[in-house]
This record gives C-alpha cells, sequence and structure tokens, in this order.
C-alpha cells in the first residue's frame, strides 16, 4: 500500500439507477454541438468540428445536492446536457465500435461561469476557470445501458424555477454519441470512469441564488439542484 504522505482525496461518484455507484475519473465536455446553440453563441454549426474541454472529477454534484453559487461571477448560466458514462477504454476508438464502451447515461448540467468564458475567449486564453469551477457539474443518476439502450432521440429540457427555459431533442445534436467518442479518443485514451458532457441546446440563460434547476431526458432521467449563497 502506498505511504501517501497526506490523506488521499475520496473518490468521486455517481449514483446508477438500480444501486451502486459509478467511479468518475475524468470528465470530458463537447463544445456547441447542437447546430441552434452553436448559433446563440456566434459559432458556425456548418463548419466547426467538436471540440472538448475538462472539468475535474469532484465537480460533480449529485442526489439534488445544491450548489454553491460560485465567486467571481455575476453571470453564471446554465447548460442542460446528455452525459455517456465510459465502461472501458481505450484509443483510437472506430465510431462503428463506440457505444461498445458505454456503461450509461445521465442528465447532466455544465455550469458556466459566462462572462468569464467571454473574456477568457476575447483574450484567446483557456476555459479553465470559466468551466471547471467547484460543484460545476450537476449530474442525475446513471442509466445504465444494458436497461435504456443508446438514446439518439427525445426530449431533453431544463427549467428554472418551474419555468421552462431549455427544450429540444437529443437528435438535434450535429457530433451523435458515437463520433463523440471517436473524435475525443483520437486525442486522449478514454479509460473506465470517464465522463462526457455532449453539449447543450440552445436557451442556455443566467442563474442566481435562490433558483431550483431541473432538468429531464426522455428515457434516461432527471437532475436538479438549487443556487446557494
Amino acid at each position: 500500500m502506498a505511504d501517501y504522505v497526506i490523506p488521499p482525496p475520496p473518490q468521486a461518484a455517481v449514483p446508477v439507477a438500480g444501486g451502486g455507484m459509478f467511479p468518475v475519473r475524468r470528465i470530458f465536455c463537447v463544445g456547441r454541438n447542437y447546430a441552434a446553440h452553436s448559433r446563440e453563441m456566434g459559432g458556425d454549426p456548418e463548419r466547426e468540428a467538436p471540440f472538448f474541454f475538462t472539468k475535474p472529477a469532484d465537480a460533480v454534484v449529485i442526489e439534488g445536492a445544491d450548489c454553491p453559487y460560485p465567486p467571481a461571477t455575476a453571470d453564471l448560466h446554465h447548460e442542460m446536457e446528455l452525459v455517456v458514462a465510459i465502461a472501458t477504454g481505450g484509443a483510437d476508438i472506430a465510431a462503428r465500435d463506440a457505444l461498445s464502451h458505454v456503461f450509461g447515461y445521465a442528465a447532466g448540467i455544465d455550469l458556466t461561469r459566462r462572462d468569464l468564458q467571454a473574456e477568457a475567449k476575447k483574450a484567446g486564453r483557456p476555459w479553465d476557470m470559466a468551466k471547471g469551477f467547484d460543484a460545476s457539474a450537476p449530474i442525475g443518476a446513471i442509466a445504465p445501458a444494458a436497461r435504456i439502450g443508446h438514446p439518439a432521440r427525445g426530449r431533453i429540457a431544463l427549467s428554472v424555477n418551474g419555468a421552462a427555459r431549455q427544450v429540444a431533442d437529443l437528435a438535434d445534436m450535429i457530433w451523435s454519441v458515437p463520433e463523440i467518442i471517436a473524435a475525443l479518443s483520437r486525442l486522449v485514451r478514454l479509460a473506465p470512469g470517464d465522463l462526457i458532457f455532449t453539449g447543450t441546446p440552445e436557451g442556455v440563460a443566467a442563474v442566481k441564488r435562490g433558483d431550483t434547476l431541473a432538468g429531464e431526458i426522455a428515457w434516461v432521467g432527471t437532475v436538479a439542484t438549487r443556487m446557494v449563497a
């Protein structure tokens, strides 16, 4: 056994529908994977290849726990997303084989400090502090693919305080889950425990302290959190 000089941090994990916990190794996120949202953010969905950013594993917020409103922002946005949980890893995975590497799917929210992201874009700097802050990845229980299959269409939606903000269909994604896995595996060797947030539909907007966020994806599940001081 390793002789750690400080206590190792606890393993980040997400509940699995039906029982058990899924250990989280890394969190990858796809930028601008719905055409309408890409246009909403000033992108061109006809020409833009998939690109990725990351969050730390311990950014996950599970079981409907509250989210602290993060410091250093006055413009925190919600982004509702389908999350893919990887069971078996590999590099240079072919799209036709990609789904065999998937354990299951969850509903997640990519919280974004939009003002910091805008500043980073303008200065040509990384997005890390806009995306990878504490408690920036609320996520619902993971539904095993063995039970629900591999959803390629179905309603994805998010409401704030009961009012609809984002409503779309998984079929609106520019890059499918197999294509996302294939593209990412050409950049890094995927490993068991990796999560992939697959992009958000249009309708992203600011949230404030006291707001309750509730998201759902057909056949996959739900995610909820409340923003607190």
